[in-house]
Formats: structure tokens, C-alpha cells, sequence
């Protein structure tokens, strides 16, 4: 049985990536850890939540040694337009985070370490369609940087020092449990909530606007097949493209409007248009789907339909 740390357990994907290890390892083998965001009733009562932040490795070694860990998930990252209004910080959490953790692995002895990259690691000089695994990595985001820099370290510290480090580049993820954070792919999270709120919202891209996206249950599952995954069936050290589909921002509009009548949507772009668009639209996975079996479930018509489904009863509670 691993014993299991994940750093950044609060945010978009920490929170389910947490609770679905727990299901499967056993809450007090998951270990979950964030620098001052609270921790949700969830994690709270369901195993071990620790704070501390990714520059003091003193205080992730301590948290280590005392529960044993062999298996790392780092989590921990500023989003991309988030990132863009503080790059200094972006750089702090996203890549010396990144080089404390390896580090701290390397001297504990842990076995194996997750990080995720993004479709940020692209540029407007990479490929917009079915943009291959190995690729021109030329971001024009701090985000993208500290991604194409991160992956460039795992590769460095799995070749040098035999470090089992494992990373998929996430498209846009979409979920009920996670409110936006600043991502440039949001849109497609926000309009839900509008959509029930209000039948109205106001779309931050242009309507052609076509972008790779995941439903998050495909992203937790994806990520711990890789995990799972015999090291030697492994063939990328930097990142696995992953994908699942593409749509415009208008498909994605008129598939709430579907679902959720009287729903208008209007376009205003802002800066996070020139973000959009210096990434793909549609990505090539197929080493990965080569490597480990990855296949995605979800469609758009089912991510939306279970979206609505989910997210209604959340907000009504909220009011």
C-alpha cells in the first residue's frame, strides 16, 4: 500500500484527485497538503491535512518522514492568467515548488512523483492542430514557461538520478466541484454557473474560439492509470500530451442553451483571447494511448448534461 502526499490538495484537481486516492488507498494513507487555502469538510473528515508551503523543504521533508511517504502528487501552481498578473510568484510556486519537491524526493528516498504540465507548455509557433507529442515549445506565458521548464527537470532528474517522475500536459478541465481559478480555458466552468445563476453570460473568448478540453473525472482517472502504469511501458520523460475533445466556445454555449432554455451567451474578449489562441485546438495523444491504454469517456453532451445535473442543487444551496 502507497503512502501517498499531495501537495496543492485544494485546488481544481487537488480536491478530487485527494478524495478519489483516498477511496482507493485509504484515507489515512493520503496525505493532503496546501500552503493557507482551508481545507473542504471533505478532506477535513476524511484523512490527514497538513499546511505548509513548497519553499520551505524543511517542513516537506518533516511531513515525509512522518508519514512514510513513497508517492508524490505536486500539485501546487499559480494558473495561467493568474500567473500572467504576477509572474514572479508564478515562478516561485510553479518551478522552484517544482525543484524543492524533486529535491526532497531525492533525499527521503520517495519512489515516485506526478506533476502536471498543460497545453501552456505550446506556443503560437507550435502546431495548433493535432499538435504532436514532441513538438516547438516556445510559450508566450510565465505559466507556459515554468511548464515547459518543469518538464524539462523531470526528464533531467529521472535520467540523472533515476527518479520515477510521471506528467500528462491537461488540456482545459472542466468541473462542478471546482469554482474558476484563473485559468484561460474558465469559460468553459463559468458558464455553467451563469447559466443556472442567471440564463446569461458574458464569454471572456470569441465564439470560434476552439480549445482541447477534459471532463475532470477523465483527468483523475487518467492520472492514475499513468501512475499505475508499468514504468517500463513508459516511453515520454517530460510530459504525455492528453486529450480528450475540442469544441468552439459557441458548441459549447448552444449545448447549454440545450439543456438550460432562455440561455443567452455574449462575447467579449479580453486579454485572455491572445492566450487562447496561441494554443492548439486539437492535440495528439496517441503515445500516450499507445503507452497505457489512456482512452477518454466523456463527450461534450455528457459533460454538460452532467454538469447542469450536479452543479444546480450545489447552487441552490448556496443561496
Amino acid at each position: 500500500m502507497s503512502n501517498i502526499l499531495v501537495i496543492g490538495a485544494v485546488g481544481q484537481i487537488g480536491t478530487e484527485l485527494t478524495m478519489e486516492l483516498r477511496k482507493r488507498h485509504g484515507g489515512k494513507n493520503v496525505v493532503a497538503a496546501t500552503r493557507k487555502t482551508p481545507f473542504p469538510k471533505e478532506l477535513e473528515q476524511s484523512g490527514p491535512c497538513i499546511f505548509f508551503d513548497v519553499s520551505d523543504k524543511e517542513a516537506m521533508k518533516k511531513v515525509i518522514k512522518e508519514h512514510n511517504i513513497d508517492t508524490i502528487y505536486q500539485l501546487a501552481s499559480l494558473l495561467s492568467a493568474t500567473g500572467e498578473k504576477d509572474p514572479d510568484l508564478a515562478f516561485q510556486i510553479n518551478l522552484i515548488g517544482l525543484k524543492n519537491t524533486l529535491d526532497v524526493c531525492r533525499e527521503c528516498g520517495v519512489k515516485k512523483i506526478f506533476w502536471p504540465s498543460s497545453i501552456a507548455a505550446f506556443g503560437p509557433t507550435t502546431p495548433r492542430d493535432n499538435t504532436p507529442q514532441r513538438t516547438v515549445l516556445e510559450p508566450t506565458t510565465m505559466y507556459g514557461v515554468t511548464k515547459v521548464s518543469g518538464e524539462l527537470l523531470l526528464q533531467y532528474y529521472h535520467n540523472k538520478y533515476g527518479l520515477d517522475t510521471r506528467s500528462v500536459r491537461y488540456p482545459g478541465l472542466i468541473s462542478y466541484k471546482a469554482e474558476p481559478g484563473g485559468g484561460t480555458t474558465d469559460y468553459s466552468v463559468a458558464i455553467f454557473y451563469e447559466a443556472i445563476k442567471h440564463k446569461k453570460y458574458t464569454c471572456f473568448v470569441g465564439s470560434h474560439t476552439v480549445l482541447p478540453m477534459m471532463y475532470m473525472p477523465d483527468a483523475i482517472r487518467g492520472t492514475i492509470e499513468l501512475m499505475d502504469a508499468p514504468r517500463e511501458k513508459l516511453t515520454v520523460a517530460t510530459s504525455y500530451n492528453l486529450a480528450a475533445i475540442s469544441f468552439s466556445a459557441k458548441e459549447l454555449a448552444d449545448e447549454v442553451a440545450r439543456i438550460i432554455p432562455g440561455f443567452v451567451c455574449d462575447y467579449k474578449p479580453d486579454h485572455r483571447q491572445a492566450i487562447a489562441d496561441s494554443w492548439p485546438k486539437s492535440i495528439d495523444d496517441s503515445q500516450a494511448r499507445k503507452d497505457w491504454n489512456w482512452k477518454h469517456k466523456f463527450g461534450l453532451k455528457e459533460i454538460s448534461e452532467d454538469m447542469v445535473k450536479n452543479l444546480t442543487p450545489i447552487l441552490a444551496g448556496k443561496k
